[in-house]
């Protein structure tokens, strides 16, 4: 198996986990300190501010109106998902570093938003995109973005025209 890393995989990577969590309720620790809910701090004129926001819902505050059962839903999803990135992580080989960058996002990122669900009831979201103030994106959090980027990452290796241990038929 020239391939393999061993025993633990790329379980090494869980260090960007930790990074990406650390750094996400850092950054919601001190918006929440900084700003009541829905105060703007404008960064970019018309395109980019600070704001507080509590999401009770999923991405785009999905079911966020519920009375409250979405909660344990979507925490049950993150942790089910949260293991299976880390098993994935596990088994991949030396070769896939990329993957490992990936999920290693995608895990850190849903850890963050899983503490906020689980401890607060909500996720504290932060970063509010927008376009003059009338087209809004909704508000996101570094989480958020770990997951995005991992996402799109994986995405990106699904397409990639050489995968790791396929053979190459011409």
């Amino acid at each position: 198996m020239p391939n393999a890393v061993g025993r633990f995989g790329r379980l090494s990577w869980l260090w960007l986990s930790l990074l990406v969590l650390v750094i996400d309720q850092a950054s919601k620790f001190y918006f929440e300190g900084k700003l009541e809910m829905y105060q703007q701090i404008v960064v970019i004129p018309d395109y980019f501010s600070w704001t507080l926001a509590y999401n009770t819902g999923a991405a785009f505050s999905f079911l966020a109106d519920s009375s409250g059962w979405q909660r344990w839903l979507f925490a049950l999803i993150a942790i089910v998902v949260s293991a299976v990135l880390v098993v994935w992580l596990k088994r991949l080989g030396r070769n896939e570093t990329w993957l490992a960058v990936a999920l290693a996002l995608v895990l850190g990122g849903a850890l963050g938003n899983l503490y906020d669900r689980i401890a607060l009831g909500h996720v504290i979201d932060f970063i509010l995109v927008h376009w003059q103030n009338r087209h809004h994106f909704p508000a996101f959090n570094f989480a958020d973005s770990a997951i995005t980027v991992g996402a799109v990452m994986l995405a990106l290796d699904m397409f990639k025209s050489k995968k790791t241990g396929e053979a190459v038929h011409d």
